[in-house]
């Protein structure tokens, strides 16, 4: 897991729709069907009881492909093609225009030229590569290998960065944590054919990707390499143990890393990082890197300078000619996730050019397709789902009065962010040279990390957004307590201001729902309203509130995401815990909606609590290769999408009612077995 990553609760990509004002006249059709559910994409033949993702869904689930370059279908997809299309249409006019668009204009435009320029990087073949190569070659000592461990755009066992501080979250630290592997973790160490195979394949992948480069010794060099990267997955913590917010928090002076991890050259790798003058360092995963320092001395140093340059290589294969880009898809993307076809490349532009100068192009894709009108009505609708919170906080039957009080204050101090920042990062110091693609990509890497030391002396900036407005997601941050919708996801086909409100409130509404949800998850919950790492709970609701979760655990233990492989209780316990209060809350908002407005009508034969359940069932409308599905299974703390439901709605007793579920349905839990959190 990336160190900046490590304590931003993002939740994935949903369905999303908001509840419009009353009309006074006629409005326009929605989007999907008469009142804003795809009725077709149902399998009425299937019991709501028995599998009510299936009832929703069965009908469109069994009609839809997912397209070869694609590693999934659903609305999800479809939002961020259309936001791709978008940002292309942005793309195409700098480049007829860029006098209208300025210096930025012309960053934007010569990076993207720069990918598209399929011609020159064939050209250049491999002569991008020798100076980085050059200087991994020129590695002769342990301490020069940390200073290339701490440079940016090299693979290190461990990583550096800059996030706020637990204690002081006002206030930036330095942080280190376990680095990154080829494969995910559980590839390495998992026993089976299928993980034999996976493993039989990278190891042809490391051969073939160094035998391009003209690496010598490619074979032999490939297996040393395997054979330190399943050391460093021996010892490297799981992705459940890497989301346990107080194991990770163990900052300590630079004394104290060099006590816990004497190997490595702390002195020399902050200076290196610009650290140097950091206080303290939260040292996360501390017992993977007090291992991996022991590992990195037991090593020879050739095999570090091979693997360094295998994963420069590898890292930046797409920045290369086209041999070295397919060698890479065939692997990544054709082997572990089950793509056929690899995207055009226009499509692989906007991501890049998203990644690198993603403020600069979300500043002209807000102007150009988020309508002002849409954050007055999320800002109503989230007031609406905070008030609901507050209701179901206040009637809890399992916290004492003095957690409740706390609970509320958090809550009250939850800083929505709808759509945008208010200011955008200013990229004018960030280089870019037309025709240097893999220069570009490196530089910009030197950029954000330039950017980041620039802020690091200085009070944390809470206008900083960790998404692009393009971004078809959205987040928590525990740090800072914010929930942020970043424009892409607030638009048609999933943000339908025309839909009935119950349909808004059942999709929208249990995605705020689910974010302010983060809030109060297992890890979340550790923190208080200014986003200080702090136990606000008293020793009895905290015991009540962790009887809750291991029953929630308990049931998605038993879930199976693909064959033989099961759902993770305790690494998708965050996010379950935020989808089942997200719809909670959404559906207690959606009764004060109706208590305000009356009670909503029956509408193609569905009561407004029956449309509820749907359009929450509809917004995960997914579907994964089964490659794929096996992969996030390991390491997404997400469940799969149909899990997201069927595991919600069974534990929502307003759902039983809605659809008159029974004992003996597959789903029924009875009333002492159902999970309610929040």
């Amino acid at each position: 897991m990336n160190i900046r990553n490590m304590v931003r609760l993002a939740a994935g990509v949903a369905l999303i729709a908001v509840s419009p004002a009353i009309a006074q006249t006629a409005k326009p059709a929605p989007r999907y069907g008469s009142f804003g559910v795809d009725l077709t994409a149902q399998k009425p033949s299937v019991k709501p009881g028995d599998d009510f993702w299936m009832y929703a869904n069965g009908g469109w689930n069994d009609r839809v492909e997912i397209a070869a370059d694609r590693a999934s279908a659903g609305f999800g997809t479809q939002l961020s093609i259309e936001a791709e299309a978008n940002v292309r249409a942005i793309l195409d006019d700098m480049a007829k225009n860029p006098a209208a668009y300025g210096a930025g204009g012309k960053q934007v435009g010569d990076f993207y030229a720069s990918w598209m320029d399929e011609a020159g990087i064939e050209k250049a073949g491999t002569a991008p590569l020798k100076p980085y190569l050059a200087k991994i070659d020129g590695v002769k000592n342990l301490d020069a290998l940390q200073v290339l461990f701490a440079t940016t755009g090299y693979a290190s066992p461990v990583e550096l960065g800059i996030i706020p501080d637990l204690a002081d979250p006002t206030h930036y630290t330095a942080v280190t944590g376990q680095g990154g592997l080829g494969m995910p973790r559980d590839y390495y160490l998992l026993e089976g054919a299928k993980y034999d195979a996976f493993r039989t394949a990278y190891r042809a992948y490391v051969q073939k990707i160094q035998e391009l480069a003209g690496i010598p010794n490619a074979a032999a060099k490939a297996d040393a390499i395997i054979a330190l990267e399943t050391a460093m997955a021996k010892v490297q913590w799981s992705p459940a143990e890497s989301r346990d917010i107080a194991k990770l928090n163990d900052p300590q002076t630079q004394a104290g890393l060099k006590a816990k991890a004497p190997d490595f050259n702390w002195a020399l790798m902050l200076k290196t990082a610009g650290l140097e003058s950091s206080p303290s360092v939260l040292m996360t995963q501390n017992t993977a890197v007090t291992a991996l320092g022991k590992l990195m001395t037991a090593t020879p140093l050739a095999t570090w300078k091979d693997y360094l340059a295998y994963r420069f290589v590898s890292d930046h294969a797409q920045f290369l000619p086209k041999v070295f880009d397919d060698t890479r898809f065939g692997f990544y993307s054709q082997t572990l996730s089950g793509v056929k076809v690899q995207r055009e490349r226009w499509k692989r532009g906007i991501q890049l050019v998203n990644g690198a100068l993603g403020e600069a192009v979300g500043a002209i894709y807000v102007a150009k397709y988020f309508p002002p009108a849409a954050e007055k009505q999320m800002a109503e609708l989230i007031e609406n789902l905070r008030g609901a919170y507050k209701d179901r906080i206040t009637a809890s039957t399992w916290m004492d009065d003095a957690t409740k009080q706390k609970a509320l204050a958090k809550l009250a101090a939850f800083e929505p962010r709808i759509g945008h920042p208010d200011k955008y990062i200013d990229y004018s110091s960030f280089k870019v040279v037309r025709g240097d693609l893999l220069g570009n990509a490196m530089r910009s890497g030197e950029f954000q990390h330039e950017l980041e030391l620039s802020r690091f002396g200085k009070p944390v900036d809470r206008t900083l957004w960790d998404m692009t407005p393009q971004t078809v997601n959205a987040y928590y941050n525990p740090l800072s307590n914010q929930i942020t919708f970043p424009a892409a996801i607030l638009q048609p086909p999933f943000f339908d201001p025309n839909a009935d409100p119950a349909v808004n409130y059942g999709a929208i509404g249990a995605i705020i729902g689910h974010e302010m949800g983060h809030g109060f998850d297992d890890q979340g919950s550790q923190f208080g309203p200014t986003g200080k790492f702090e136990n606000w709970w008293t020793d009895s609701a905290k015991k009540a509130f962790g009887e809750r979760t291991a029953a929630l655990v308990a049931q998605y233990d038993g879930y199976e995401a693909v064959p033989g492989t099961k759902v993770q209780g305790k690494l998708t316990l965050g996010e379950n815990i935020g989808d089942l209060g997200g719809v909670e809350a959404a559906y207690g908002a959606f009764q004060k909606y109706q208590a305000e407005h009356g009670k909503a009508p029956v509408i193609g034969g569905l009561t407004g609590d029956q449309r509820f359940f749907l359009s929450y069932a509809q917004a995960w409308q997914t579907k994964l290769r089964e490659d794929t599905a096996r992969q996030y299974a390991l390491i997404d703390p997400h469940s799969p999408a149909m899990f997201r439901v069927n595991g919600i709605v069974r534990n929502v007793d307003a759902w039983y009612k809605a659809f008159n579920i029974q004992p003996g349905d597959k789903l029924y839990l009875a009333p002492e077995q159902r999970v309610h959190i929040w």
